[in-house]
């Protein structure tokens, strides 16, 4: 450490040390619901190490996995009472607590990487933290990264949307699942995930769409044939805190660990990005899966009327907040 980074680091203790007794060793309880080494416990550990260097360590960040602080389920609420001060939540179990957060469900609300990084970097990520922030008292610090589904089935390679017609897709029951299917030209077949191994090895059913991880460590490569990058669509797994605990920060403390969280977020999208590569790419050469990427040009338009179906059942705010998201593809 040179002179002069020591004689900024003195300067800079003295002044917090004669700011008002500024809030030293505060800690902050990150809870999840999956085990520590999952994709949640990997975003929490970069984090964790970015808004400890961040605070100087003013805030301890303690990553609390496998349900110990709450569940995903009961997190959400925990954080309205204030009797947890973070955690990371599938943004689909958001949707009880807020019901706007559903938008994420849907069929390419996120058109391509780009697309998504304009919204959640953008206006529109700003508005939908504001708007949860003012609905719910709940601070959205990060969206965390994207992870997509790939499709894939036993019968042909899809690359236009005409290829679709006629495969029996097993889809969850979900009816925003079974209309995308039906607006893609498939046959949508619910089944509940125990049937859906052996309806797919048994041709029962085409095909199906899952993470693209869990196309390799399911084995599915070994009779479904063609993998399909679709990326229709995403799931997300935001990182949140509670009013109370954002409350207990200096103002520059929350801005440090909102840049904490967004930067830990963005470099752990570029690892998932790259990873989901890797799998991908195993899948089309020792899985022996033949891989297509297919235009998607109508398969977006075909979502789209499915999107505008259900925000219009879910009302005017629903339906402006997609038209928000999908203006930022333009």
């Amino acid at each position: 450490m040179g002179f002069h980074t020591r004689t900024l680091g003195a300067v800079m203790a003295l002044t917090m040390s004669t700011a008002a007794v500024s809030a030293q060793d505060i800690t902050m309880n990150v809870g999840f619901g999956a085990p520590e080494d999952s994709l949640y416990g990997r975003f929490g550990a970069i984090f964790e190490e970015l808004a400890e260097q961040y605070t100087d360590g003013a805030v301890d960040v303690r990553l609390r996995c496998c349900n110990q602080v709450a569940t995903e389920d009961e997190g959400f609420r925990a954080m309205q009472l204030g009797t947890v001060d973070g955690f990371f939540i599938t943004a689909n179990n958001v949707s009880p607590h807020w019901p706007l957060m559903d938008v994420t469900v849907l069929p390419y609300i996120f058109q391509n990487t780009d697309h998504l990084a304009r919204v959640v970097d953008g206006e529109v990520g700003d508005f939908i933290r504001s708007q949860l922030l003012a609905d719910t008292g709940v601070h959205l610090l990060s969206f965390g990264p994207a992870l997509y589904r790939d499709f894939y089935n036993s019968v042909r390679p899809v690359n236009t949307m005409a290829d679709m017609a006629g495969l029996k897709v097993r889809t969850p029951n979900n009816s925003v699942m079974l209309q995308t299917f039906e607006a893609f030209g498939a046959n949508p077949v619910p089944l509940a995930w125990s049937e859906t191994p052996t309806a797919l090895q048994t041709g029962t059913v085409d095909g199906g769409d899952n993470g693209t991880s869990f196309i390799r460590d399911m084995s599915f490569y070994e009779f479904m044939p063609n993998l399909v990058i679709l990326e229709h669509f995403v799931s997300m797994a935001p990182l949140f805190a509670s009013s109370s605990f954002m409350d207990r920060l200096s103002e520059e403390q929350r801005e440090q660990i909102m840049r904490a969280a967004v930067d830990a977020g963005n470099r752990f999208s570029e690892e998932v990005r790259t990873e989901t590569e890797e799998v991908r790419q195993w899948l089309a050469t020792e899985g022996g899966m033949t891989r297509t990427d297919p235009d998607r040009t109508d398969f977006i338009a075909a979502a789209q009327k499915v999107q505008q179906a259900v925000a219009a059942e879910r009302g005017e705010e629903f339906v402006e907040l997609v038209n928000m998201i999908n203006a930022a593809a333009e």
